[in-house]
């Protein structure tokens, strides 16, 4: 069967581990010559060294995504230079997630969930959808959260930058998708990392009783659905927002 990506070249950011760790290896898996990213340089050789010894091709750029125009830059240029000089699939994946309540939210912690969630993968769009643009066309993948719709009691900001990245995911669409670049988001429910404890695991699969799925996800199931959307069986698709959640905003959650 033919590897979907066959040929492609991807920067994932923020794909030392979870989430990002699991799509940079599906893309690898699927063909793609994938930059794996983020401010781990030891686990992200790690994650090279599997795709590799799995016979696929892999590099690492390390980034800290502040943020900042010049970082986002500095990413973008690297990773072109990894890649041959160009970049087909951008995956906008690096996140952090600090939860205080609203009351106790000062306006440093504000400002960098805001720099590394917003503005770093914004101004990396920025740097990268011209070449896009030139080489006839390019994918972006966005991620959001189901908490954009769903409200939770803690990590009011945090939810409130994944629904800009929402927004910002159907303005590109109308923005870019003219000239070849189709952007998509998805929008991943309760995932479990392996770095949880008992605990926290417990806590995950409380929040998804009385969904369709019934547990939390794990990372590949939102890699997944990163394959399909910037690969070429998502063509006609522009500018959604796809839920991988188990059914958590979906479907009338009843508590048992």
């Amino acid at each position: 069967m033919a590897q979907r990506l066959q040929g492609r070249t991807a920067l994932i950011t923020g794909s030392t581990s979870n989430i990002g760790r699991a799509i940079a290896i599906a893309f690898a898996q699927e063909g793609a010559h994938v930059v794996v990213s983020g401010r781990n340089e030891a686990r992200g050789a790690e994650v090279v060294a599997q795709i590799r010894a799995d016979g696929g091709k892999a590099d690492f750029a390390r980034a800290d995504l502040d943020g900042s125009l010049a970082a986002s830059r500095a990413l973008a240029e690297e990773a072109r230079s990894l890649l041959g000089g160009r970049v087909d699939v951008l995956v906008n994946n690096a996140g952090i997630y600090p939860s205080p309540g609203t009351l106790d939210t000062d306006e440093d912690t504000y400002d960098r969930i805001y720099d590394v969630n917003v503005k770093a993968p914004f101004f990396l769009t920025q740097a990268l959808v011209p070449g896009m643009i030139d080489a006839g066309g390019g994918t972006i993948v966005n991620l959001g959260s189901w908490i954009t719709r769903l409200g939770v009691h803690r990590g009011s900001v945090y939810s409130s930058t994944k629904g800009a990245m929402e927004t910002l995911t159907r303005a590109w669409a109308s923005e870019f998708g003219s000239r070849g670049v189709r952007v998509n988001a998805i929008s991943p429910g309760v995932i479990a990392s392996d770095e949880w404890d008992d605990e926290i695991r417990g806590v995950s699969n409380v929040m998804m009783r009385g969904t369709p799925a019934g547990e939390a996800g794990r990372p590949d199931a939102i890699a997944r659905a990163a394959v399909y959307l910037a690969s070429d069986d998502a063509e006609f698709v522009h500018g959604i927002v796809l839920d991988v959640d188990g059914g958590r905003t979906g479907v009338a959650v009843v508590a048992v």
